[in-house]
């Protein structure tokens, strides 16, 4: 396999496991509809992800996780169950490139795609807290709303268009550092704004 192949297919593997960290359900919908249609091909395993069973068990707990993620304080359970179902569900994912990704071991890519996965969810994890204190939770379904049609795109763009998919990740990444400063301010003002003294002072 050429170098831009690889780096093509490990784009999309990146692409697809960010996605799955804001919407689980999401990727794994996309890889199995457009390998239902002959868009992506699926070996092994996640041949089943392609499959009438497959596709209906996924497509009932994407639409129970879409509506338990716009309600304030079930959308906190819902994130609490994530931090599982979200690394696996990037695994899955990335792992589903696998096949094309050359000599990367399979074992590599699952675990790529868990950190991946599980490092953006863990960021939305954290963040959301904040929408619900400073906005009564109103905030929550315009924010769950944003992931999930971020996902969408990255899920699709991870499959047409690979290396822009990665560079969407990028943007997201430099904006989630820029933006942490200010959300844990943030933080700090809901719970008094005052830092512990160190005993020395």
């Amino acid at each position: 396999m050429d170098v831009v192949a690889m780096l093509t297919q490990l784009c999309a593997g990146l692409g697809l496991s960010s996605a799955a960290g804001l919407n689980a359900y999401i990727p794994l919908l996309a890889v199995g509809i457009l390998g239902r249609i002959g868009v992506v091909h699926l070996e092994g395993p996640y041949a089943l992800l392609s499959s009438w069973v497959g596709l209906s068990v996924i497509g009932v707990l994407a639409i129970l996780d879409f509506v338990a993620d716009k309600v304030p304080a079930v959308d906190h359970a819902v994130h609490v169950v994530g931090a599982v179902v979200h690394p696996v569900a990037g695994a899955i994912v990335f792992g589903s490139q696998s096949h094309a990704i050359g000599h990367i071991p399979p074992a590599v890519a699952l675990g790529a795609g868990l950190i991946v996965a599980g490092g953006f969810h863990a960021t939305r994890s954290a963040i959301r807290p904040v929408a619900t204190i400073t906005t009564g939770g109103l905030a929550n379904p315009f924010v769950s709303l944003i992931e999930d049609v971020i996902a969408v795109i990255l899920s699709l763009l991870a499959v047409f268009v690979p290396f822009v998919a990665f560079a969407v990740i990028v943007v997201l990444i430099v904006a989630l550092y820029k933006s942490w400063g200010t959300v844990r301010k943030g933080v700090a003002r809901l719970f008094g704004g005052k830092r512990p003294q160190s005993a020395a002072s």
